[in-house]
C-alpha cells in the first residue's frame, strides 16, 4: 500500500511531466533574432527574470515573490487553450472559458491544497485587481514589446498591427509600472517611423 507521502509525490510528478508541454505551445511573437516563434515556456523565463530586474520599481505593496509565482504559472493553461494572439478579435472570442477549463484541469493534476493555492494564483492574476497582479500583468505586456522590437517588428509588422491597437494593449503597463510608461511610448514610436507599426491616418 503505498503511503500518502508517496501518492502526493506521484501527483506532483504527473504535475511536472505535464507542464513540459508548455515548450511545445508557439507564441506569435518571435525570439530576439526574428529566427523563429517562441514558445510560452521561454515567455514566462522570461517574465520571472524581468520581475527580479524591474523589482526596484514596484509600488511597496506589490509581493515580488508572489508575482515570480504568478509569471511562472499563468501561461500553464495555454498547455490545453493554446496561446491566443492578442490582437486576433476573433480568435479571443472564448477564450476565457478554455482557459478556466484548462486550469481546472491542470491546477487539479496536483495535491488538493497545492494545486489550490495555485490556481489562486493564476486567479489573481487573471482578475488583475491587486498591485501585485498589475504589477505582473505589465511584465507581461512589456515581454513582446521588447522582443517585437529586437525582432524588427515581429509579429506587429506580419500581422498589420497598428499603433493604437498596441498602445490599447500596453496600457497596463502605465498603471502597473508608471515610470516605464515613458519608455514604452519611446519604443511604440519608433517601430511607427521604421514602419514596424501602422500609423492610422489622423
Amino acid at each position: 500500500m503505498l503511503s500518502d507521502s508517496t501518492d502526493r509525490m506521484r501527483r506532483q510528478l504527473a504535475f511536472l511531466a505535464e507542464i513540459d508541454r508548455l515548450k511545445l505551445v508557439l507564441r506569435r511573437t518571435p525570439v530576439g533574432d526574428g529566427s523563429r516563434r517562441e514558445n510560452s515556456a521561454e515567455h514566462s523565463w522570461h517574465l520571472a527574470v524581468a520581475a527580479l530586474v524591474m523589482a526596484e520599481h514596484a509600488d511597496a505593496e506589490v509581493d515580488i515573490e508572489r508575482v515570480l509565482r504568478m509569471v511562472v504559472l499563468h501561461d500553464l493553461v495555454e498547455i490545453d487553450a493554446g496561446d491566443t494572439f492578442a490582437y486576433d478579435t476573433a480568435a479571443n472570442v472564448g477564450r476565457v472559458e478554455r482557459e478556466i477549463l484548462a486550469a481546472e484541469r491542470i491546477f487539479g493534476l496536483l495535491p488538493g491544497e497545492q494545486g489550490g493555492a495555485m490556481r489562486a494564483l493564476w486567479d489573481e492574476f487573471e482578475a488583475g485587481e491587486t498591485a501585485t497582479a498589475r504589477f505582473a500583468i505589465a511584465l507581461d505586456r512589456l515581454q513582446p514589446l521588447l522582443v517585437n522590437d529586437l525582432a524588427g517588428g515581429g509579429s506587429w509588422r506580419e500581422h498589420g498591427v497598428s499603433r493604437a491597437q498596441v498602445l490599447a494593449r500596453m496600457r497596463p503597463i502605465e498603471r502597473g509600472i508608471p515610470a516605464l510608461w515613458p519608455l514604452v511610448l519611446e519604443i511604440v514610436e519608433r517601430n511607427c517611423e521604421r514602419g514596424h507599426i501602422l500609423v492610422e491616418a489622423s
